[in-house]
């Protein structure tokens, strides 16, 4: 009997450990250290393009806290149903990522219309990015972000 008991309390054990290396395992997806910036990004279910071709260097926290050091401002355009959107990257960027989404944003602003708004938030809704700014909220195909733009 006092057997039977060791076997069980061994079995409950080894089923806590395995399920709790997954899940730092799993906690774990985005801190790969030898990854890209975009790889990052890729690993989060987002497009790399979200990152302008350049990144000097990038910071992942253990807390998802993500910041990224760009060589200079970068403005690229982005043109979804005849209508071209201009994105600007200042030369610090940051934000919080986790899977499907980006939020807290700094460093990034939109142009719509005369108008520079900032970005909050960036989530993967199935084939599309919603970017959600300071007053709306713009979705964009996930193809239209699947390369990295060059700055202008």
């Amino acid at each position: 009997m006092a057997r039977k008991h060791l076997l069980l309390a061994v079995a409950l054990m080894a089923s806590i450990l395995h399920a709790s290396s997954t899940a730092a395992a799993a906690a774990n997806l985005t801190a790969d250290p030898a990854a890209t910036a975009y790889e990052v990004l890729q690993q989060n279910n987002l497009p790399p393009g979200l990152l302008p071709l350049g990144v000097q260097s990038y910071v992942l926290h253990p807390g998802g806290a993500l910041e990224v050091t760009l060589p200079g401002e970068c403005n690229f355009f982005v043109t979804v149903g005849g209508k071209q959107f201009t994105f600007r990257y200042g030369t610090s960027v940051s934000g919080v990522i986790k899977s499907g989404s980006i939020s807290r944003i700094s460093g990034v602003r939109l142009q719509v219309e005369f108008a520079w708004l900032g970005i909050n938030e960036v989530t993967r809704a199935g084939n599309e990015l919603n970017i959600q700014l300071e007053k709306s909220t713009q979705s964009f195909p996930i193809s239209a972000f699947a390369q990295s733009p060059r700055c202008n």
